[in-house]
């Protein structure tokens, strides 16, 4: 009985031996057959780039990009997320001239918070904009922020909050990634180039008549296109004004206009000038409070704006 036993482990241990050896085999012939060389190239992009796979710079994500460079077929500063510094080691490696990037922001092209939004109805259902912009009344304007946060969810960065109904961003966090313009399902939101720390924004979205847009909201754009009149950077698309980002020159007077604004659907975003800090410590606002809040808030009393 103790013979067989030792037999059977004996004969155990050369089935797994053999097992084990027959397995290597097959795996090494595969490893040479299957085996795919990797591009140094490719391998120094991706470890340059931060593997936010965020999709902004048009392609599926950092992989996919990284291939598209080596082989010339994008350029090295399309990475909002990396920024300069992440252009500028691709246009090494790749041993092309850099040129400054201008780096993208994301903008909310609403500014009228909740107090500001006329034809309210309570919403009971999922609490997400994609839901809510499929049900009908849920605020007069169908054109602008809903302010259920799909954008905030979908941010990687944690740039984006709601604050009074209103979606805000986070300058000192926003990367420009692009990802909470595809989140938001009424368009409000864009990057645009920020050629300064404080830029010029169109900050509604309604494309309705004036006395449409009268009715139902009390900051929204009336679509008079004085501003269009006063400076040629500025063209009426339909009843909105457009703002050409391409020719902006931040040290030109464009930022004039924004005070006739009847409205005030013209306003600054990103680091507050200091002339909209002066005025929210006067009307006794935190700092940080200005951002995207001169319809909102920036009066002592929290009052409307005073276009509306």
């Amino acid at each position: 009985m103790q013979n067989l036993s030792i037999v059977t482990v004996l004969l155990a241990s050369t089935v797994l031996g053999a097992l084990a050896i027959a397995m290597g085999c097959v795996l090494g012939w595969a490893n040479r057959i299957f085996h795919v060389d990797v591009d140094a190239t490719v391998e120094a992009i991706l470890n340059a780039l931060p593997g936010a796979n965020c999709g902004a710079c048009g392609f599926l994500g950092c992989a996919e990009y990284a291939e598209a460079v080596a082989k010339r077929e994008a350029a090295v500063d399309l990475c909002i997320p990396g920024g300069a510094r992440c252009a500028e080691k691709l246009a090494e490696i790749m041993g092309v001239e850099f040129s400054e990037v201008v780096p993208y922001r994301a903008v909310v092209h609403c500014s009228a918070c909740e107090k500001q939004r006329l034809h309210r109805s309570e919403y009971r259902g999922e609490s997400t904009c994609v839901a809510a912009n499929l049900v009908a009344y849920v605020q007069g304007c169908t054109y602008g922020c809903l302010g259920l946060g799909d954008c905030v969810r979908a941010c990687p960065h944690d740039a984006i909050h709601i604050r009074d109904g209103l979606a805000r961003v986070d300058y000192d966090r926003c990367t420009g990634c692009g990802v909470c313009v595809r989140a938001c399902p009424r368009g409000v939101l864009s990057t645009v180039p920020f050629k300064s720390d404080s830029m010029l924004v169109v900050a509604c979205s309604n494309q309705d008549f004036g006395p449409d847009v009268k009715a139902v909201c009390k900051v929204g754009c009336l679509g008079c296109g004085l501003c269009a009149r006063e400076n040629s950077l500025i063209e009426m698309h339909g009843h909105l004004p457009d703002i050409d980002y391409a020719e902006y020159d931040p040290e030109s007077r464009i930022g004039a206009i924004a005070e006739k604004c009847p409205r005030g659907c013209l306003i600054f975003v990103g680091k507050p000038t200091t002339t909209e800090t002066t005025e929210a410590t006067n009307a006794g606002l935190a700092e940080d409070r200005v951002q995207y809040d001169r319809s909102c808030v920036l009066s002592p009393a929290g009052t409307e704006h005073a276009g509306g």
